[in-house]
């Protein structure tokens, strides 16, 4: 077994040296280069004079009756309004000519809609065209915009997330400080509310390939069921059974496990070749191949998404 170094001989390590440079603990130039004290400016211009000044220097930069600045200005004022006209003419010629509502020679309707409607439940086994356009066929493009909530909430976690010493002393997690406590009518409202909320949000996402709702608007429903239990009964609460390694584990795992199935699903042929997903029979709830499980996967990001940007905006922390 190998022996636990003291912080003496710690320090002699070329990985103590390695951390602490690429923490920028240590001034690389510290003892390595010659520094004299520098000695203070006597400033004999008083405040007056120094407005003056650069009140002298704005107006050489402003300087109206310059007949080139003036000219300038002039050209430039007229050069962006004949743009201004000249795109809102093009515009409003191109909204002109535009095909009527309604009409059957509209460009959205061409040969890939008529997919869509005419092959989808045989190729999706979706009984919802929708779910089965967004969740087989553009089932990466799905993808994409899910990556899009994970790296937003990324970017949020990185501006405003406290660190975990600081949040250790936050008044133990005590994020109600500036609100009435142990609200009565609150908190009886949402213990009947959030059970229900709960469930609805994941009926939707099961039955987002039968019917109108999906991972999207499910995981809605389900993050505005949270956000509602973390407003009645505080993070404390909250945290007993989804704190940040939950949280982490839960998203992260959605979003891999997504790429995996879309990856192997379509790498594998989709439609054209034998993947061994079967579709199922249309209409029932284990059905549309792998639309049911991408559903879950949405629902999930979703939900986390909507509940980490209340709670960092919250207290700064999950």
């Amino acid at each position: 077994m190998s022996r636990r170094k003291s912080d003496r001989e710690y320090e002699k390590t070329k990985a103590f040296r390695f951390f602490r440079w690429m923490q920028g603990t240590k001034d690389p130039y510290l003892g390595k280069l010659e520094m004299h004290p520098g000695t203070p400016r006597e400033d004999t211009h008083t405040l007056e004079e120094i407005m003056e000044e650069e009140d002298r220097a704005l107006e050489k930069v402003y300087d109206t009756s310059n007949k080139w600045v003036w000219l300038f200005q002039r050209l430039y004022f007229w050069a962006s309004l004949i743009f201004c006209l000249a795109l809102g003419t093009i515009l409003l010629i191109m909204v002109a000519n535009l095909p009527l509502a309604g009409t059957v020679d509209r460009p959205i309707n061409n040969e890939v809609s008529q997919v869509y409607i005419e092959n989808g439940i045989q190729d999706t086994g979706a009984v919802n065209v929708v779910t089965g356009m967004i969740l087989n066929y553009r089932a990466f493009d799905t993808f994409g915009e899910t990556c899009v909530l994970f790296i937003a909430t990324t970017c949020v976690m990185v501006l405003l997330m406290k660190e975990e010493e600081k949040i250790r002393q936050d008044m133990s997690l005590n994020d109600r400080i500036y609100e009435p406590k142990n609200d009565v009518i609150l908190q009886k409202v949402a213990f009947v509310l959030v059970p229900v909320v709960f469930i609805f949000g994941i009926y939707v996402i099961l039955n987002g390939h039968l019917s109108p709702g999906g991972g999207f608007s499910g995981g809605a429903m389900i993050g505005a069921g949270m956000i509602l239990y973390v407003s009645a009964f505080g993070f404390d609460k909250m945290q007993k059974f989804f704190n940040e390694k939950t949280y982490v584990v839960v998203k992260v795992g959605a979003l891999c496990t997504y790429c995996a199935v879309i990856s192997y699903y379509l790498f594998m042929g989709a439609n054209d070749l034998d993947n061994h997903i079967s579709l199922g029979v249309p209409g029932m709830i284990f059905s549309a191949g792998i639309i049911l499980w991408l559903n879950i996967f949405v629902g999930i990001e979703v939900a986390c998404t909507m509940y980490a940007f209340y709670a960092l905006f919250r207290r700064g922390g999950l």
